[in-house]
Formats: structure tokens, C-alpha cells, sequence
């Protein structure tokens, strides 16, 4: 089949590589390249970076506007039997998806988490389960057909950033399923459930905030759901200290410490207001992330110290 790819964020790069080998993929459309990085230079997309380098004869646009009249015409002119279309950050208006198939992969079992963070929310809202959806576009956001979903179980230590990276190589897998299927003819449409529609709105580093009061569930699911962006900021002897990964561990004869209290200072557990916390990764500023146990030599922590959380703004 031809393809035309749709995508600016890394998201999207396995089933671009996949598309690229089973398929022809005629064009590829990002954003443009934006100023990024400590030296602030301008850079292209991941999507783009690989177009660029990895796919021989490809036309690639880097359009502000993807609905403008100019760009609409010059991808309309160039053949294809499908578009895909995964985290590209430009809505696709009415006028330039006229007569095409076009097909989105969206993080999660739709209809639970619409939205700009699926993956976040997920994890954010203690779920067991998440997956693939692969949708129809639509005029209202993530509200299209679905025609395929591929599912994923959550652990108790996975983060964001990891389950980012899994359901991306999940992907590729229910894209080609359902070209295959919409070049056999048999594509089988679901209409999503509306009155089973949530949200999951993007994230600031507002956001980045535990309170340590709350049960070490909820403490797991803030900690992990916005790793590592924009990452749970605490305070440890008065300074800055991004919580990167957490685990909950069984009650112990420390239950009564005050929340925030670390009880086990080689371990990293720390007290909670129902349960505890055991801290995986931290971070500090100006610093890489790190393993609890090298934090916790290097700056000799002990046993009863306190990490301060926040409540929400």
C-alpha cells in the first residue's frame, strides 16, 4: 500500500520504521523544526530526523500549517491508499481529509482517556489496564471509530516514560492489522460509548506535585504517572528533590511514622498516610536521574529524616 505518515513526536517512530519496510510511504508530514536542548538549537522531529536519514525517496513537509490552502494541495497530489496519523500536534481539518482513509494510533482503550496525556492518566487514575486504539479521525477529539485496540497490563513500578515506550512498540502490530484488514475489505468499525468518554488533559509542571498524607497507592500512581514529565518535585533538607519511580511496600511496625518521614533510609521507604512508599529513582538539580541507593550514600541520609511533599495548587 502507499502511505502518507503523520507525526512529530517519537511516539510514532516504530510504526513509521514498520510502515517504511512493509509498505511505501510517499510522504511524511511534521512539525516544523523548533529551537530545543541546553544550546537551544534548531532541531527536527524525531519524525522528521528519521525521514530524513532512514527512508530513501519520501517527499517530507514541515508545514506551520497543515490545513493551509498551498499544503493542503501538495499533499492532495501525491497518491495514496491511506494515511496514518500518530502524535503529529496539528489538527487535520475537514477539507484535507475529504475522500481519504485516514486512520490515528491513540494511546489508550478508547473511549477512556481522550485527551493529550492518555498514558499519564492512566497510570494517574490507578488503572489495571491500558492499551492501543486505532480510530477513524474525527471533527471532535479522539471521538472516531474504532477499528482495532491492542491491550497492555500496568505493573506496579511502571512509569510513563516506560509505558510510553512499550505501547509505542505496540503499536506498529495494529496498524498493519488494520491496513491489512482495509486492504481486504474488512475492516470492522466500533463505535465508541460516549457515556463512557474520560479525559486525560495535557500536563504542566503544576501538575508535579505529591502530598505524602495521601495513601502510598495514590503517592505510587503521582510518582509514576508523571515520570518523567513533569516529574513529582519534592523537598529533601530544603532542596529540590524530582521523584522518578515508586513502588508501595506491605505495612510495617513503622505505620505510625508521620507521612513524609523516611523509615528505612537504605531502602528509600518512606511513610505515608496509609501505608508507604518505597522512592526507585530521584533526581537533582542539575543532576542525571539516580537509583535511591546511590542518592542515599552520597548524601549519608538517615533513617527519620524528612522528604516534604505538596498539596495540589
Amino acid at each position: 500500500m502507499d502511505v502518507v505518515f503523520f507525526g512529530s513526536g517519537a511516539f510514532g517512530l516504530p510504526t513509521l520504521e514498520a510502515l517504511s519496510t512493509a509498505h511505501t510511504v510517499k510522504a511524511v508530514v511534521t512539525q516544523p523544526d523548533r529551537r530545543a536542548g541546553r544550546g537551544s538549537r534548531v532541531m527536527p522531529t524525531p519524525i522528521g530526523r528519521f525521514a530524513q536519514v532512514s527512508i530513501g525517496e519520501v517527499a517530507l513537509f514541515k508545514p506551520e500549517n497543515t490545513n493551509a490552502a498551498d499544503v493542503r494541495a501538495a499533499i492532495g497530489a501525491i497518491y495514496a491508499d491511506a494515511w496514518v496519523v500518530i502524535a503529529f500536534g496539528q489538527k487535520l481539518g475537514a477539507e484535507l481529509l475529504e475522500g481519504v482513509f485516514a486512520i490515528n494510533l491513540h494511546a489508550s482503550l478508547l473511549p477512556r482517556w481522550r485527551g493529550a496525556a492518555p498514558i499519564n492518566a492512566a497510570i494517574l487514575a490507578g488503572d489495571a489496564e491500558t492499551g492501543n486504539s486505532v480510530i477513524t479521525l474525527a471533527n471532535r477529539m479522539d471521538a472516531g471509530v474504532v477499528l482495532g485496540q491492542s491491550r497492555r497490563s500496568i505493573a506496579e513500578g511502571d512509569t510513563a516514560g516506560w509505558l510510553h515506550d512499550a505501547l509505542a512498540q505496540d503499536g506498529p502490530a495494529l496498524v498493519l492489522d488494520v491496513l491489512s484488514r482495509f486492504d481486504a475489505g474488512h475492516v470492522e468499525e466500533q463505535v465508541q460509548d460516549e457515556s463512557q468518554v474520560t479525559l486525560a488533559p495535557k500536563l504542566g509542571r503544576q501538575d508535579g506535585w505529591v502530598d505524602f498524607s495521601d495513601s502510598a497507592q495514590v503517592g505510587r500512581c503521582r510518582v509514576n504517572g508523571l515520570s518523567p514529565w513533569p516529574g513529582v518535585t519534592a523537598s529533601f533538607r530544603s532542596e529540590p528533590l524530582k521523584l522518578l519511580g515508586a513502588e508501595r511496600v506491605a505495612p510495617n511496625s513503622e505505620r505510625d511514622s508521620e507521612p513524609g518521614t523516611i523509615v528505612d533510609a537504605v531502602a528509600g521507604i518512606v511513610a505515608c498516610g496509609d501505608g508507604a512508599l518505597r522512592l526507585l529513582d530521584v533526581q537533582t538539580p542539575g543532576k542525571r536521574a539516580m537509583g535511591w541507593d546511590a542518592f542515599a550514600r552520597g548524601r549519608h541520609v538517615e533513617r527519620g529524616e524528612r522528604i516534604e511533599g505538596a498539596c495540589p495548587p
